[in-house]
């Protein structure tokens, strides 16, 4: 082929797979994709065999020609989210003990610097210097970077791969010295014991599922790690923390569901157990005082209760109710310091701190004037403390973080975004409309576009969705969607079902045999768009990543006349072939959120009527640009990759069909700062080339 031949679609082979279960029979045409040693790609991505790697990149060139006309665009919208970022950024400091510990960015740095500084002086000392670290390798993920209690230690989790296969190193502080301690194959966090002397960490299956927890002591080999947590059931991951107080050590294990912890008192103490695991039960724990207080839905408190239990005997039949469960008051999260503690709460859509004093039972609430917001609550080191921090932002103002007196309720502004190209909220409008869902339920809708846009239905929309795992999309601020807002397009959150936005029910309503409302309830938002003004119909692009693509792939064959175009990021579209298959990840852990189609039909149909694969059909289709990581161990790159071969096959529209697999990274793409831009600019070009059609 000369340079001035244009590459055609790449076709894949087919190699019929005919999978039967259940009485039923389905045919795969390319389940070759998926490589028989996967597991060995995940770590050594260049075992793939020749002819998948030959496909995917085959997709990649053809992606990257049929977007050449678009690289001076791509190149300036690049320069545009950029010129947004301070690149000499800085994190407020954080007390512990005698230092302030901070992250920072140096100009052009792609990682952060982790730095501290004696308290009251401005010596700083760097003690991880990611950006140079990262130079010798194609991907770079730091997991971890905890210092030791003493302050004399670093311990740094790394990911080379993007397989998120975690190993950890210890650097002596005082010398720059690394021991000689390494732990391969683990999850990205370690849990320091106080005396600074051994940590605690979660280790990876051949199946990369975190089931066991080991103390390894320092100056000791990996081989002679301590077990001091197995978890035999595949479809529960076990992890290990620390409460605020650092009194103990928790180990839990759990599901999308169903939650089980243990505490230990010392680095020597064997695990005891706070409460067994009931199926449908969730809890977590932490030391407040003379007692535990537990967050957990016990009870029929669907929307999570506070519990207090005696620190010698947490086991449920001492529970007792600390903050009641109140339906429609979502607790999500709590933190503990020596007199206070704050929650999390989510109240019609919008989140909430309340602040209570232990020593009186008083409660208040931190309160925001916007109709649409984000707020996070950050861990900090201290714990016999007043203040508390936390961050706020909203779809038009920047993130601002203040540290908050919880005894005079006093705050105070410690840093505000800074936007170097500048940024004028007032240039902006930011709107929650609900759609009626087809069962009569009102889906909220974030919206943000340019001031001044016309809402006569004329403007392209950009509609992105997520609805799984009851993970609820934050109605905060983003540099990045600014390059689209500035060119017309109006920028839409569907809140929908499957995530927490309006209580638990909301997940409930959105998972398992509830599944389908999650992709009526985004077309439902989608047709309301348009009935309003926001836009017309073929005139909205779909956005989702993971399992939010997911829900893309579903909507686009279930109303692909609505859109202009689907943006699915590592998208979950294979679904019911991954629940059957055992043997990858996530695979037992998700049977709570789908359900199990190995054991039951009618999960088996179920799946199978709204599995994105198994639902193409030969019609026409939107505009649609897929992305994928070759190391990724949470949706798998054949996935993608099977979907879009399929689409090809099928499909009878001339619109774009493109695949670009990332092939030295994972499930998070591109691992520096600024590279991760790039591919948001590729997929903002894409979406301006089809918008102006």
């Amino acid at each position: 082929m000369t340079s001035n031949e244009k590459l055609l679609p790449p076709v894949a082979k087919k190699i019929p797979t005919t999978i039967e279960l259940h009485g039923r029979q389905r045919t795969d045409n390319y389940a070759w994709l998926k490589d028989e040693n996967w597991q060995q790609v995940m770590q050594a991505p260049e075992t793939l065999q020749a002819d998948i790697r030959e496909y995917l990149e085959a997709e990649n060139a053809f992606t990257k020609q049929e977007l050449a006309s678009e690289e001076s665009i791509q190149s300036q919208l690049f320069d545009e989210i950029k010129g947004r970022i301070k690149e000499d950024e800085s994190s407020v400091p954080s007390k512990d003990g005698p230092y302030e510990y901070y992250a920072r960015y140096e100009e052009g740095g792609q990682h952060p610097i982790y730095c501290r500084k004696p308290v009251g002086s401005d010596v700083e000392e760097i003690i991880y210097h990611a950006d140079k670290e990262a130079k010798p390798f194609d991907f770079f993920n730091l997991g971890d970077c905890s210092h030791s209690p003493n302050h004399k230690l670093l311990a740094y989790t790394l990911d080379t791969k993007g397989s998120e296969y975690y190993e950890v190193t210890i650097r002596n502080l005082e010398t720059g010295v690394e021991l000689s301690d390494k732990i391969t194959n683990c999850s990205g966090g370690i849990v320091w014991t106080n005396d600074s002397q051994s940590f605690f960490y979660s280790l990876l299956d051949d199946n990369h599922r975190p089931y066991r927890v080991y103390r390894h002591d320092l100056g000791n080999d990996q081989s002679s790690d301590k077990l001091v947590f197995e978890e035999k059931d595949p479809g529960f991951f076990a992890g290990v923390s620390k409460t605020e107080s650092e009194r103990f050590i928790l180990i839990g294990a759990g599901d999308h569901q169903t939650s089980e912890a243990y505490f230990l008192s010392d680095k020597d103490a064997e695990p005891q157990l706070i409460a067994a695991r009931s199926v449908g039960v969730e809890y977590s724990a932490t030391d407040c005082g003379d007692k535990w207080l537990i967050l957990t839905n016990r009870g029929d408190a669907e929307d999570f209760k506070l519990v207090e239990a005696p620190l010698g005997n947490p086991s449920p039949e001492n529970w007792k109710d600390f903050v009641p469960h109140k339906q429609g008051h979502l607790i999500s999260a709590i933190q503990v310091f020596k007199n206070f503690f704050v929650r999390l709460e989510r109240v019609k859509g919008l989140p909430r701190i309340v602040v209570h004093e232990l020593s009186n039972g008083a409660e208040h609430e931190i309160a925001f004037e916007e109709q649409c917001y984000g707020l996070g609550m950050g861990g900090g080191y201290e714990f016999d403390t007043t203040e508390m921090r936390f961050s706020y932002s909203s779809p038009t103002t920047p993130s601002q973080v203040y540290d908050y007196n919880m005894a005079d309720r006093s705050r105070v502004l410690k840093k505000e975004q800074e936007i170097p190209s500048g940024h004028d909220p007032l240039d902006y409008v930011t709107e929650r409309v609900f759609a009626k869902a087809s069962d009569g339920r009102q889906v909220p809708i974030t919206l943000l576009y340019k001031a001044g846009t016309k809402l006569d239905g004329s403007a392209p929309l950009l509609l992105y969705g997520y609805g799984s795992y009851g993970l609820s999309m934050p109605a905060s601020f983003s540099t990045t969607r600014l390059s689209l807002v500035d060119r017309g397009v109006i920028y839409a959150v569907a809140h929908i079902r499957g995530g927490m936005e309006m209580g638990y029910h909301w997940y409930r309503e959105g998972k398992t045999i509830n599944k389908l409302n999650t992709f009526t309830d985004f077309i439902r938002c989608a047709e309301h768009l348009i009935d309003a003004g926001y836009s017309h119909k073929g005139g909205i692009a779909a956005f989702g990543g993971s399992a939010g693509g997911m829900l893309v792939g579903a909507v686009a064959n279930m109303r692909p006349d609505l859109f202009k175009a689907i943006v699915a990021q590592v998208p979950f579209v294979d679904v019911l072939t991954t629940m059957c298959d055992e043997s990858l990840p996530l695979t037992p852990m998700e049977w709570p959120e789908w359900g199990n189609p190995l054991v039951d039909q009618e999960t088996y149909d179920r799946i199978a009527s709204y599995s994105p694969i198994d639902n193409v059909e030969a019609k026409d289709y939107p505009h649609i640009m897929v992305t994928a990581g070759l190391t990724d161990p949470r949706v798998t790159y054949w996935e993608p990759a099977k979907w879009v071969a399929k689409l090809r096959e099928l499909k009878t529209d001339n619109n774009l069909l493109l695949l670009k697999t990332n092939m030295d990274s994972g499930h998070g793409g591109a691992s520096g700062r600024f590279d991760s831009l790039k591919e948001s600019a590729l997929i903002y070009a894409f979406l301006l080339k089809v918008f102006s059609d």
